[in-house]
């Protein structure tokens, strides 16, 4: 007689073991593609670029989904049912490196820092776990809540316009490029006195630009929010689920209807092209930026721990140290991937643990189906192309719910810190957070700071989460008992 199979190891009828997967990719899609999206177009890429970013991040969500679904070798793979997916929390710091260095250029110096942290992640996962002491709620939520808000800028420009280029608030005066082109042309005349323009020379944006917090795009965002309220709201089950992708393609809808979208990029982009190593830009290893990427795959991998034990918990497996270990270093495979195939950081998709209590299918094949569907997805350049294609504004009223869960996760982790007995635990969340918003308030603050430290201050993610650990251990020390941390990790679900 044979034994029993673990809900686990359960093998499911090919149809609905596909209809399971499929369902595990709507939920995460929207999380997954807006990250390339972000970084992307904050690297001022071509439209083929982010749509090549976007096929290669759907691509590594799979082939790292099946790598720690099914396992591979002793090494990798945690073997339960795992969706992984780019984190958020490396975006602003990317966001930062796009900042200071745009295009190609600045596209290789992400790439090198994710290749090197994810070789360094895959080095220290054993040691991880042993961190957790570091990262209790205080310290976890504070980091999370800081995650959100500094996302949040993101969401808000996608509605009203980017601060800089083409919707920038000012435009200069039309009448002054005019002068100050046919001023350039008469110096560059042969025999003119006139001395040429000085290099570097610019007109001063004065003019109030009219695409800046166009109504209609307002407009359009706002249909998208109140969509996807009324979907959570109203809808149930897989919908509710689904909601914000919902949300997006009603939003697409009528920016189409409205001539706002057009498709002529996806007829353009072919049907089948392999996702191929270093298609965009080569790595650049800068050991500032792979410190910076490092430290934020450590506050990862402490949340995918806390994932890790909650889904043991579900599925009735236990969850040893051996598994952890492959779990968190697969996270740090995820990312040397990542770098590899030009895209960023990844980690398990922790609203598809969710979903895994929600449907109360265990089967790790479900996710194993979901990876095979990224993989198809990604090698499908009409569909990235399509993402793409999305007007911004469309994904403006989606990324103020996207982000704003991300800072909800946060206080609700911070709701379970005692406050009213440990009066430095609010002092800690004060300073962290106050420190974390140097950044996004005043972004020029490291102008007289030595110019090689500027890729480490200018995340304040980075910022809060030093601030914060220096902080704990200062007031309250290195506590020895986990529990507090590994509930609060099992909470942070905003990847």
């Amino acid at each position: 007689m044979n034994p029993p199979v673990h809900p686990v190891d359960e093998h499911l009828p090919l149809g609905r073991l596909t209809a399971l997967g499929l369902q595990h990719v709507l939920v995460m899609y929207a999380g997954a593609v807006a990250v390339p999206l972000i970084v992307g177009r904050a690297l001022n890429l071509t439209p083929d670029q982010v749509a090549k970013l976007i096929s290669a991040d759907l691509f590594v969500c799979g082939l790292v989904t099946l790598i720690q679904a099914l396992g591979a070798s002793r090494w990798f793979g945690i073997q339960l049912p795992v969706m992984m997916g780019v984190t958020f929390a490396s975006v602003a710091p990317m966001i930062s490196m796009a900042q200071s260095t745009g295009g190609t250029a600045g596209a290789g110096l992400i790439f090198g820092s994710v290749i090197g942290a994810g070789v360094i992640s895959i080095l220290i996962a054993p040691l991880v776990s042993r961190m957790l002491r570091f990262f209790p709620p205080v310290v976890t939520g504070t980091i999370i809540a800081v995650i959100g808000i500094s996302l949040m800028r993101v969401g808000i420009n996608w509605i009203f316009g980017n601060p800089v280029g083409p919707t920038a608030p000012s435009v200069p005066n039309p009448e002054h490029l005019k002068w100050l082109a046919e001023a350039q042309a008469a110096a560059g005349a042969p025999g003119s006195s006139l001395p040429p323009v000085p290099k570097g020379f610019a007109v001063v944006p004065t003019v109030p630009n009219p695409k800046y917090a166009d109504l209609t795009g307002v407009g359009i965002s706002g249909l998208v929010l109140l969509s996807i309220l009324l979907i959570a709201k109203f809808a149930k089950g897989f919908i509710a689920n689904i909601s914000v992708l919902l949300g997006i393609v009603i939003g697409a809808v009528v920016a189409v209807g409205m001539g706002l979208m057009n498709f002529d990029k996806v007829a353009k982009a072919q049907w089948f092209d392999l996702v191929l190593p270093f298609e965009i830009a080569g790595p650049v290893f800068d050991p500032i930026l792979i410190l910076t990427m490092t430290l934020v795959m450590i506050v990862v991998m402490i949340e995918s721990t806390g994932m890790f034990l909650a889904l043991g918990e579900m599925t009735d497996r236990k969850v040893d140290q051996a598994a952890l270990t492959r779990g968190l270093r697969t996270d740090g495979l995820g990312t040397l991937l990542g770098g590899i195939f030009n895209t960023f950081p990844y980690t398990s998709f922790s609203q598809n643990v969710g979903l895994v209590a929600v449907t109360g299918v265990k089967s790790r094949f479900v996710c194993v189906a979901g990876g095979v569907i990224l993989i198809v997805l990604g090698v499908l350049p009409k569909m990235a192309a399509l993402v793409e294609s999305l007007p911004t504004m469309v994904l403006g009223g989606a990324g103020l719910v996207m982000f704003g869960m991300v800072a909800a996760t946060g206080i609700r982790i911070l709701g379970g810190v005692d406050f009213k007995t440990n009066r430095f635990n609010a002092m800690i969340v004060a300073v962290s957070i106050g420190v974390g918003m140097v950044p996004l308030i005043a972004p020029n603050f490291r102008q007289w700071m030595p110019h090689a430290i500027h890729p480490l201050i200018e995340s304040g993610i980075l910022l809060a989460s030093i601030t914060a650990v220096a902080l704990n251990v200062f007031f309250n020390g290195a506590s020895r008992d986990t529990s507090a941390a590994v509930n609060a990790a099992r909470q942070a679900d905003a990847h």
